[in-house]
């Protein structure tokens, strides 16, 4: 044997021996921290071998079955905790919110906001302003009658929309998302846009491909491995320029509301942040700043365009193929609208079907089945397992809606989920579309409203058919990453 040969080999025998070393080490501390159980991690790369890229949820949700409840997974060389089911995640966050209230880590937005407005922040800044975002919110309408007209004029200018096809297959997305997008723009810019325009046309496309870049392969890397991916060139990277597309605008319109403004007559979100900021401008702990206002403008259209509108596109879908659930609703429409006039929220109560149809989509299309990452604010002792303080933490909503002591049927379109014996709507708590406890979506209101009115208004008007039989594998969401968007496809609208 060569000298070559002997010092490979003495080389390779010497990474084994450390590889072997590392890996007993790792595991004796990863026992000894009393943490949930898991698969074995790696050095240096983790669990990162037990997680299907561009299918993370699915991956995740098979470590469910075999774990159970509460696991640790190892993210490089991060450990990161997973809870699963109804019972454990409404115990997480709703029993013990103050333990599970932090947010956790986003790398993919992370890099945008920098620890500024609502979504990713902590602490006083983040009580601030969510506070002030669910009183302005609540002012401007939101739940009331001012917010319901704007939602019913979008609605309507989208059926005119949608009548100009005349019946031909059309992808449904844009349409959805620029009337969805509009309705935000009223209230948080003071006034809509023309479905045309350029510059609105380009908010939501940023909105679109944000969400599409953090749900690839690419995003879920970053998110996992941001160390790593800060070096690595790919799409991933593209975020960050466009989001700051976005911010330069909402800063012109920041612009022109403090260059406007009228103290005593706010037209919107934006303005009434401006009369806070002078009210609070003595005093020193104060988080109303420019920056905390374009964060906040930028966090709440990101997360309020394009969220409603894939449950819509996944609502259209599921109704094309379903026909027989479409005229049961077209049935209870009939009877308690008419077609002479256009929905209200207050239909709501009396139309118990359309109701559980409503909530079993939010469901079964599991549209965030990652939830945000949340994160401990203390060592916090967890079904006899310990969470050192600051570790992150995914309560999995994939799993507490596909729970079987939940749901009759978990993995199969079934409104019955959300009916009684007597036909009526029966509300469920394992429902946590908006996620649960301190960090539920401040748009929530907002969100059932549009979907309440959009989804009645389109089906007052329109039978969706297509030439297309989708089965119940098309319709079943693929649980790839941080949205699930459903299949693409094409429906006709016919005019009833």
């Amino acid at each position: 044997m060569s000298l070559m040969d002997i010092t490979g080999l003495g080389t390779l025998l010497l990474l084994l021996i450390s590889s072997i070393f590392i890996f007993m080490t790792w595991n004796k501390m990863y026992k000894k921290h009393n943490l949930p159980p898991g698969p074995t991690p790696l050095p240096l790369i983790g669990n990162l071998l037990q997680i299907k890229w561009g299918a993370m949820a699915g991956s995740l949700m098979k470590l469910w079955n075999q774990y159970g409840s509460v696991y640790t997974l190892y993210l490089g060389t991060r450990p990161v905790v997973f809870i699963c089911g109804y019972q454990a995640v409404k115990e997480a966050l709703v029993d013990r919110a103050e333990e599970f209230g932090a947010r956790g880590r986003l790398p993919t937005l992370d890099k945008v906001v920098q620890g500024y407005g609502i979504s990713l922040t902590n602490g006083e800044r983040w009580k601030q302003m969510r506070t002030f975002a669910l009183k302005t919110l609540r002012d401007f309408g939101l739940g009331k009658k001012s917010t319901e007209v704007k939602i019913q004029e979008e609605a309507h200018n989208l059926v005119k929309e949608i009548t100009k096809l005349n019946g031909l297959p059309v992808d449904p997305t844009k349409m959805i998302m620029d009337a969805v997008a509009n309705v935000f723009c009223s209230i948080m810019f003071g006034n809509r846009f023309e479905y045309k325009d350029e510059r609105f046309s380009k908010l939501v496309q940023i909105a679109e491909e944000t969400f599409s870049i953090m749900s690839s392969t690419w995003g879920q890397l970053e998110d996992t491995l941001p160390e790593l991916m800060r070096y690595v060139p790919g799409p991933h990277k593209k975020i960050y320029d466009i989001s700051e597309e976005l911010i330069s605008f909402i800063n012109k319109r920041v612009e022109y509301s403090q260059a406007t403004l009228d103290p005593h007559f706010p037209r919107d979100y934006i303005d009434s942040f401006f009369i806070k900021m002078q009210q609070e401008k003595q005093n020193p702990n104060s988080e109303f700043t420019i920056r905390n206002l374009l964060m906040s403008v930028h966090n709440l259209f990101i997360g309020g365009t394009d969220t409603i509108t894939t449950t819509l596109k996944h609502a259209l879908l599921i109704l094309a193929a379903y026909p027989e659930i479409q005229a049961k609703l077209h049935k209870e429409i009939d009877q308690v609208i008419g077609r002479n006039r256009l929905p209200l929220l207050s239909d709501r109560s009396r139309m118990p079907y359309t109701e559980a149809v409503i909530n079993e989509i939010q469901r079964f299309a599991d549209i965030a089945p990652l939830n945000v990452t949340h994160s401990v604010t203390k060592d916090t002792e967890f079904r006899g397992y310990t969470i050192p303080k600051g570790t992150d933490v995914y309560p999995l909503l994939c799993t507490v809606h596909r729970d079987p002591t939940q749901f009759s049927t978990p993995y199969k379109f079934n409104p019955n989920h959300f009916l009684d014996e007597n036909g009526q709507f029966k509300k469920n708590e394992a429902m946590m579309a908006f996620s649960a406890g301190k960090r539920r979506c401040p748009g929530e209101v907002l969100a059932v409203t549009e979907l309440f009115l959009f989804f009645t208004i389109i089906l007052q008007n329109f039978s969706l058919t297509s030439e297309k039989t989708f089965t119940d594998e098309d319709i079943a969401p693929k649980l790839t990453g941080f949205l699930n968007h459903p299949i693409p496809f094409q429906l006709s609208f016919v005019v009833r």
